[in-house]
């Protein structure tokens, strides 16, 4: 076959020369790649999301404010100095006597005046132990009792026990042991009312008798627990026999006795008896004692 000769590309120019202004690149040469376009921005968040994100933040700006608040108020209620109710008035103190607070007086009771009782019948023959503030007179025992010139005054009620009789009936390694007639007055109502809660009174005083005047542990055997009348007076009569045990004592048990009368004021009369075992002869002294109390 004739070999034809090919047309000329259209940017050869004759005589094999280039054209100006094309580019140079060598025929058959791979394309130039146009540079990647940029990538687009990250779409804001629409009207509606802004707004709750703001909501978000005002909310926790709220709460935080608020748990300072509270705070601060706690603060200031549990510190003595930044008390907000410290103006207010306390309650007012309770400054009746202790007999008072635990034995109000029975309801319906008159709020003043004497309570009423039969008369006192005569006063035995005798010697006698008169204790004026008590209120009451009882008789008085010869040898080996002689009178008491001593206060025993302990226990929750504190009882001023200053007058009587009494004697020694050993002595240990805790002091003196005593065989006791002993008298004392005692608040136990309130200033504008004078009759008493005989039962109540009664038994806060023996317990305060059991607590303070003997070893302790001790156990009771309950004899008399009554409300009765003493001189014309009523009264309440607890009497009981005690045992224990004390490092040195020879007596293990005790005889005693303890009486609470309405003398027709705020005080009562209290009496009290005790007779240690080691000293049983004198047992009925309790009985008789208690049968001679009169009013004064």
């Amino acid at each position: 076959m004739s070999e034809q000769t090919p047309e000329p590309y259209s940017w050869q120019q004759a005589g094999g020369r280039l054209g100006s202004g094309l580019v140079t690149t060598a025929p058959g040469g791979p394309p130039v790649k146009p540079p990647p376009p940029p990538e687009p921005e990250a779409p804001q968040p629409d009207g509606p999301q802004r707004r709750r994100r703001q909501m978000r933040i005002f909310a926790g700006v709220a709460g935080a404010i608020l748990a300072i608040g509270l705070t601060v108020v706690l603060i200031l209620v549990f510190s003595a100095e930044g008390d907000p109710f410290g103006s207010k008035e306390s309650a007012p103190t309770d400054v009746r006597p202790p007999l008072a607070q635990a034995c109000p007086a029975p309801s319906g009771s008159p709020s003043a005046g004497p309570s009423r009782a039969p008369s006192a019948p005569p006063v035995p023959g005798g010697p006698r132990t008169t204790d004026d503030e008590a209120g009451i007179s009882y008789k008085a025992y010869g040898e080996p009792w002689e009178p008491w010139t001593d206060v025993w005054r302990a226990g929750t009620l504190e009882v001023p026990y200053r007058v009587g009789q009494h004697f020694v009936t050993e002595q240990y390694s805790g002091g003196s042991y005593h065989a006791s007639i002993l008298s004392a007055a005692v608040p136990a109502a309130d200033n504008d009312a004078v009759t008493l809660n005989l039962e109540c009174v009664g038994r806060q005083v023996s317990a305060d008798v059991r607590a303070e005047y003997y070893p302790q542990p001790n156990t009771m055997d309950p004899i008399r627990d009554e409300l009765t009348t003493l001189g014309g007076r009523p009264a309440w009569v607890s009497e009981f026999r005690l045992h224990f045990q004390a490092a040195g004592l020879t007596a293990t048990e005790e005889l005693s006795a303890v009486a609470v009368i309405d003398v027709g004021k705020t005080t009562a009369a209290v009496l009290y008896i005790s007779i240690p075992g080691t000293h049983k002869q004198w047992n009925y002294v309790i009985e008789d004692v208690l049968a001679s109390v009169r009013p004064v």
